[in-house]
């Protein structure tokens, strides 16, 4: 027998669950139907929260014929047939799994039958069609993103397919405990194929011990205890590669830049827990200089050593120098005024007329420099008090550019301010002298 959540795949647009911006009254997808007119579209989000389905539901509305493909593992022979079964009957949908691994060769063979409306092409990923998917397929499709399951929309799947004689659960009449369906959905995290089929296993599971119990096997409800039982592993949406991978590290910087400790240590929880330990590293190097910066030069120290440690230890030590570091960046000051800065200068190479090196400044170590006057009247800062003279630095067409902006908001930061400006100052009132 196929999964129940294959069985209870949608037939039309009212059966799909959650994803009401897309197939709710008056919404583009639903409008597209009931108008007859179709085009090629990418569905992206998450796993198991109803990318097949709508493909399903908009297949049976409209009583097209539904073929379904991946992009990775089948072979353009097989595009080809779908092609050819699309040109018999005038159009056929279909559903391209993984759309994001598409090769060129069958880009290349899909590309036309796109154009001619042989083939309406509904592209199913969960990363970034934007970063994944060439820009020849993402100009013939309607990009749409799917929104996570609610839990009263997850709540409603399970209540279909325990009520569904035909194609669910309801010849078993069984019920769920308030409990035991918490249980449940929040074991599926949001993945709606795994929480079917975890159901699924539960009623199956629990009518069998009856049955060998000797008790009566219709009629019989679930406890929160039975479904724990039944259901022991939590599906994670991890993938080190996709559009939720990205959102993750993103939310993890953001909470140690808005110095929420708690929302980055369970951001940081959620990486653990996806074993991708070179993307924490390598983003807690970022967030040191980027966010805690001048404002705690430490910090970032601090942070690296960490860094180094988990990158020694491995999982599952590496989770404690890795709190640390999190917790203390988290906590510590912060400042942006190092990037800001070179960012800044960056702008000033790329855009504008920076000049030259100004002659004194270039290399002389080297035979008939002299006569090119590279080197010549440059001032040493060392034979001087202080160890410090004015002398122009930057090219002549950026002499009173300053790039760096300090913040102040820590002691450190403060104290580098105070001396910018004071040589600053030093730099200006010197030069004027030399005049």
């Amino acid at each position: 027998m196929k999964p129940l959540a294959y069985r209870m795949r949608p037939q039309n647009l009212d059966e799909v669950v959650g994803q009401q911006h897309l197939i709710g009254p008056g919404k583009i997808i639903r409008r597209m139907v009931e108008a007859k007119l179709l085009s090629s579209m990418i569905l992206y989000g998450p796993p198991g929260i109803g990318k097949t389905s709508i493909a399903s539901a908009i297949a049976g509305s409209t009583k097209y014929a539904f073929r379904k493909l991946n992009a990775a593992t089948d072979s353009k022979k097989q595009l080809e047939q779908v092609a050819a079964e699309g040109k018999m009957s005038g159009t056929v949908i279909l559903l391209l799994d993984e759309i994001h691994r598409l090769d060129k060769t069958k880009q290349d063979y899909l590309l036309p039958l796109l154009e001619s409306g042989q083939i309406i092409l509904i592209g199913a990923t969960t990363e970034n069609p934007y970063i994944s998917i060439s820009p020849a397929i993402r100009s013939r499709c309607q990009i749409f993103e799917l929104k996570p399951l609610a839990e009263n929309d997850v709540a409603q799947a399970i209540n279909r397919a325990l009520t569904d004689k035909q194609n669910g659960l309801g010849e078993y009449q069984v019920k769920l405990t308030n409990d035991a369906e918490k249980l449940l959905i929040q074991k599926g995290n949001g993945d709606l194929r795994a929480t079917l089929n975890g159901l699924e296993l539960a009623v199956r599971s629990t009518k069998q011990e009856l049955i060998a119990d000797g008790k009566e096997d219709t009629g019989f409800t679930i406890t929160q205890e039975e479904m724990a039982d039944s259901i022991q592993m939590r599906s994670q949406n991890f993938d080190a590669s996709g559009d939720g991978h990205y959102d993750l590290v993103s939310a993890f910087q953001k909470s140690i830049r808005g110095s929420d400790t708690d929302a980055a240590l369970h951001y940081l929880a959620r990486l653990i827990e996806s074993g991708d330990l070179v993307s924490i590293c390598r983003r807690l190097s970022v967030i040191a200089y980027e966010d805690v910066g001048l404002a705690n030069p430490a910090a970032a120290q601090h942070a690296i050593i960490a860094i180094q440690a988990a990158q020694s230890l491995g999982f599952p030590e590496a989770r404690i120098p890795l709190a640390n570091a999190v917790i203390e960046l988290a906590l510590s000051p912060k400042s942006n005024s190092a990037m800001a800065a070179i960012d800044t200068a960056l702008s000033d190479v790329r855009q504008n007329d920076i000049g030259s090196i100004p002659a004194d400044l270039k290399d002389a170590h080297y035979s008939g420099a002299k006569k090119l006057g590279h080197g010549a009247g440059y001032t040493y800062p060392h034979d001087y008090p202080n160890d410090w003279i004015a002398q122009q630095y930057l090219p002549d067409q950026l002499v009173d550019k300053q790039y760096f902006t300090p913040k102040g908001n820590s002691k450190i930061e403060k104290a580098l301010k105070k001396q910018y400006q004071i040589l600053q100052q030093m730099q200006k009132d010197g030069l004027n002298k030399q005049k």
